[in-house]
């Protein structure tokens, strides 16, 4: 059986660099964002895991903000190491997904 956990682990973290790249946001934010661009089986207790780690990196920041519908919420940024590490994910995701699409449209 195919197990899709490593596969997915690197992709989303270059996605999750890539939403935060467009503006500061918070965890769940970011998981109904993945689920609207087909990530469905996305769960908060995937995001929280990443976004720790992404901030460990130095990729991004994080800063606690009051929130209008109740607690303060954690919202990231993307630091100057996590825009390069984009543009390398980015350029190699494109690279990859090229070579994958063409063999798998190959005809026996």
């Amino acid at each position: 059986m195919f197990d899709k956990s490593q596969l997915m682990r690197g992709t989303l973290e270059g996605c999750i660099l890539k939403i935060i790249s467009l503006k500061i946001t918070y965890g769940y934010e970011i998981m109904l964002t993945l689920n609207a661009y087909g990530f469905e089986d996305i769960r908060e207790g995937t995001i929280y895991p990443l976004l720790v780690r992404l901030e460990k990196k130095g990729f991004i920041t994080a800063e606690f903000k009051p929130s209008p519908l109740g607690p303060s919420r954690k919202y990231y940024a993307i630091a100057a190491e996590g825009m390069e590490t984009l543009k390398e994910f980015e350029s190699y995701w494109k690279s990859i997904s090229k070579a994958v699409n063409t063999i798998f449209v190959l005809e026996e």
